[in-house]
């Protein structure tokens, strides 16, 4: 079975005007994504595989073991 990112149900993105980035709310922990890793994340609605999810913002490197780790951590299922 080929994965398709989603954020956990408890997970939740959200644009900081004051930081002038992007958050990544889970339980007891507020991650500030850089713009990259935001990109990224907007993406893993469930729809996309990996490698789509690589195509579309044409680039490779280091998607996959940024999604793996995101993963890892319980953020995405």
């Amino acid at each position: 079975m080929t994965w398709r990112p989603a954020l956990s149900p408890y997970a939740r993105l959200r644009d900081c005007t004051v930081r002038g980035a992007t958050l990544l709310i889970v339980p007891e922990r507020i991650v500030v994504l850089s713009t990259e890793a935001a990109s990224v994340v907007a993406l893993c609605d469930g729809t996309r595989t990996v490698a789509e999810i690589t195509t579309e913002l044409g680039e490779s490197d280091g998607v996959g073991e940024f999604l793996d780790d995101v993963r890892e951590r319980g953020w995405l299922r």
